[in-house]
């Protein structure tokens, strides 16, 4: 080790002990340290060349010089308490600082400018062209991560912006000193910082700016920006020439002061603002994590890497997709234990509950009503507010859907704030804004028995303190594991210059055409990207096949092999590198799921089977929801094969290009129709592979199924049954339009005929999943129908149609069997002389 020591510094520097009182102290010191580095192998960062080596901390401090020394010792790297090789630094050690305290006894005045050994080393450097230094900044956080032995006064001792005094300080180690991170950043040459040609002392300062900036970046990053108070941020917001503005609109409006105007917008802004507090934060780290442990079986966190590398330097905007109440800690918590400064998450008013809500305030909470189009200087303080948290570099958090999907499928995106969040950066477009995507995957909900009230029709419950401390019971059951995934980050001002790029000479103008179609698209990759890193847990797969069965039931050979075979498609033909898959075999899963209650064992002596217990069919919908688009090309190709036993394999892709528009907005799939067709290709030889389906003739240009009640027959229709129930609503719509005439209803009557025709279809033959006769499933297909131009609206707002919805209809023969179409076009025909009044109220 001491012969690699001294190639990484070029001298002996690696090889020499620091002067006994830095060992003293160093020994003294250690049993109170547990040192986190970042990287977990610094060494790495040096040049392989034979270059000194000089450390720079943001502060001095005889702490941070012992911390550092032992991050070396430990990781192999030249001692930062010995002094440099050369002699051109007047310093027993090779270790700079930015910024330093005033001297211990006399307060000697100290140079606050720039540091003396800096000037030193670039004059030596400037004498000798010869040579250069390696400076490794480095960053020192003592108490920034919760371990599970803290306490609550170690609290008051984490690492703050503050510069402390060396006796809290010497508490602070002493307490937090088993949670410090030492971050070494990539060692920067001096010698091209002398290219530019200024003299020594320009020369130092503009290296200190530089440094100065990255270390704040740095701070920023891992404990959080600067936050002034909250009454400062308010009166930001009030004195903004926007809210200015509605206020005197809003005084002229309705004949009131302008202090009576500034009055109610200064309550509207107490009433959304955050009061973030680092001690309530890490408090609360020190309080979930015995929480976590007490409900969850564990945290499983994927692709975080990726996070670690965009976050510093970028406004980072957190979009999850939106399960439970759970997900506001749960992403707050994990990034908070990994270094990453938890952002501010724009919640629901609803959840600004007594004390409840205080603390969510504290914890980066700002709270926005649902809707507030009618209210323009509400609309003006929160878009104003939302603007003051970009301009000081805070990192934000909100659900893009929304609210929670009680389905398990992803919502149709609602832009608001996304929209708010495009237009801070045009106005302060200094800092470069990452969206990051995040997949969250439950294998058990603590809301699961009331969202399974709430899609049988149960209306929804208000949140209310009340509510809370009942719901408190819950927490002496198990919930299974819970994966947290990134997707892959979307940064602004590529988005931006992909879609207009001419966006920059734009951003200041006061109306951009572009504007509206930016954010859509944008929220549409948010989307797509969070559906392209889920996780499949057990509880997913187990759905996915207990629920194709007409009882919720199945053999356990047959569970066993047709877990495998999704398994099988997962690996086959990859949906993302991000997604990923339980490691647990087949036997495990149901293992498992026999664990978590959600299959039970019926013994049987010619074989166990294993069903859906009770209403927790309705439960296993959501599950199998979540990971549905991951089975979207594989269900298509089985679909085809249900009622049809030879098809040519151009008329696979040919149907599959003409409905994927429809099951792309309804699953957020990512390809392009040609991409989607080609992507059908490779599953059907897959399928050709795997023995699902086999070639008729040379050319293979023919596909067959199997004779007969054959296993692969059986696994073709476990297969398409997870996409079946969509074509089959589809077809509602197609047969209501058709049976009824064009430029007969508008939109929301045929959404609400829809609703109601699959209600009862559902009441009249196989019982389907609550989403079957979701309005919002209707509306989605319907408005990508008129995206399509396959239906418009005429000059009533009435609904006309061509062509091409027969042809529609006529391809839905091969799709669906002949009992379910004629039980449909039923329906339709009883729907045709029914009162439209009478449906409205109905629905």
């Amino acid at each position: 080790m001491a012969t690699e020591r001294i190639a990484l510094s070029g001298t002996s520097q690696g090889t020499e002990r620091a002067p006994w009182i830095w060992r003293v102290l160093g020994a003294l010191t250690r049993p109170w340290l547990r040192i986190r580095t970042e990287p977990p192998e610094p060494a790495m960062l040096l040049k392989a060349r034979q270059v000194p080596v000089v450390y720079l901390l943001e502060r001095y401090g005889i702490s941070n010089a012992v911390i550092l020394e032992e991050a070396c010792r430990e990781h192999g790297l030249p001692p930062p308490l010995m002094p440099m090789p050369g002699g051109f630094m007047n310093k027993s050690r090779a270790l700079l600082a930015l910024s330093r305290r005033d001297g211990l006894m006399f307060r000697r005045p100290r140079n606050r400018t720039h540091s003396t050994g800096l000037s030193q080393i670039v004059a030596a450097m400037r004498a000798d062209p010869t040579l250069d230094v390696q400076v490794i900044p480095v960053s020192i956080f003592v108490g920034r991560a919760p371990a599970s032995e803290s306490g609550w006064f170690r609290v008051l001792f984490a690492e703050t912006w503050n510069m402390v005094g060396r006796f809290r300080r010497l508490l602070g180690v002493l307490l937090n000193g088993r949670d410090t991170i030492v971050q070494f950043s990539p060692p920067v040459s001096l010698r091209t910082v002398l290219e530019d040609g200024l003299d020594i002392e320009r020369t130092v300062r503009k290296a200190s700016r530089v440094m100065r900036a990255h270390f704040r970046r740095i701070r920023t990053a891992v404990i959080g920006p600067d936050l002034s108070h909250r009454r400062t941020a308010i009166d930001a917001v009030i004195n903004a020439e926007g809210v200015r503005d509605a206020i005197n609109t809003l005084a002229s409006k309705e004949r009131i002061r302008i202090e009576q105007a500034e009055a109610r917008a200064r309550s509207f802004a107490w009433e959304i603002a955050a009061d973030y507090s680092h001690t309530v934060v890490r408090s609360a780290s020190f309080l979930l994590q015995p929480f976590w442990n007490k409900l969850y079986g564990g945290i499983r966190t994927f692709n975080f890497d990726t996070l670690k590398q965009a976050a510093p330097g970028h406004e980072v905007i957190y979009v999850p997709c939106h399960r439970s109440h759970i997900d506001y800690l749960l992403i707050s918590y994990l990034l908070y234990v990994n270094g990453v400064v938890p952002p501010h998450i724009a919640a629901g008013v609803n959840l600004n509950l007594p004390v409840v809500g205080s603390l969510l305030r504290k914890g980066g909470a700002f709270f926005l009503r649902r809707s507030f189009r009618a209210n323009a200087l509400y609309s003006a303080v929160f878009a104003e507010y939302v603007a003051q948290l970009f301009k000081r570099g805070v990192s934000m958090e909100y659900f893009i859907e929304g609210g929670r999907s009680r389905t398990g499928r992803l919502i149709e995106p609602r832009a608001g704030m996304l929209a708010m969040t495009v237009r801070s950066y045009l106005r302060e477009s200094q800092r470069p804004v990452v969206f990051q995507p995040v997949y969250i995957g439950y294998e058990r909900l603590l809301e699961g028995k009331a969202y399974t009230g709430e899609l049988s029709g149960k209306p929804k419950e208000k949140e209310s303190l009340w509510g809370l401390l009942r719901s408190l019971r819950l927490l002496r059951e198990k919930y299974g594991k819970v994966s947290v995934s990134f997707g892959e980050p979307i940064y602004l001002a590529e988005h931006l210059d992909r879609e207009v790029p001419t966006w920059r000479a734009e951003a200041k103008a006061d109306k951009q055409p572009w504007f509206n179609g930016a954010v859509e698209s944008l929220a549409h990759r948010v989307m797509v990207n969070i559906n392209r890193s889920a996780d499949v847990n057990p509880i997913n797969l187990l759905a996915l096949a207990i629920l194709a069965t007409p009882k919720h039931a199945m053999a356990e050979d047959d569970l066993i092999r047709q877990i495998e075979l999704f398994r099988r498609l997962l690996s086959d033909q990859p949906y993302s590198d991000r997604v990923s898959v339980t490691e647990l075999t087949a036997a495990e899963i149901i293992q498992y799921g026999e664990q978590m209650k959600a299959i039970v064992r019926v013994k049987h002596p010619l074989g166990d089977v294993l069903e859906a217990p009770g209403d927790m069919g309705v439960m296993l919908s959501y599950f199998r929801n979540n990971v549905l688009h991951l089975f979207a090309s594989s269900a298509w190709v089985a679909c085809c094969f249900l009622n049809n036993r030879r098809l040519q394999r151009a008329s696979v892709e040919r149907l599959g290009r003409f409905i994927y528009p429809f099951i792309q907005s309804e699953l957020f799939l990512p390809w392009t129709e040609d991409q989607f067709g080609e992507h059908l290709q490779a599953r059907v030889d897959g399928f050709v592979r795997l023995g699902l389906l086999e070639c008729d003739g040379e050319d293979g240009k023919l596909l067959r199924r199997k004779i007969g009640q054959t296993d692969e027959a059986f696994q073709l229709r476990i297969i398409a049954t997870s996409l079946q129930q969509a074509f089959e609503r589809y077809y509602i719509a197609i047969a209501l339009l058709v049976k009824k005439g064009a430029k007969r209803l508008s939109t929301g009557e045929l959404e609400n005929l829809c609703h109601l025709t699959a209600q009862r279809l559902s009441l009249l033959h196989t019982q389907a999943a609550p989403e079957f006769f979701d309005k919002s499933l209707f509306r989605g297909f319907i408005s990508t129908l008129r995206e399509r131009r396959i239906v418009w609206l005429d000059e009533h707002a009435k609904l006309d149609f061509g062509h091409e919805l027969d042809t529609m209809a006529s391809d839905a023969k091969l799709i669906l069997s002949r009992e379910l179409r004629h039980s449909i076009l039923k329906l339709a025909n009883e729907s045709h002389s029914v009162d439209l009044t009478a449906v409205k109220k109905a629905s």
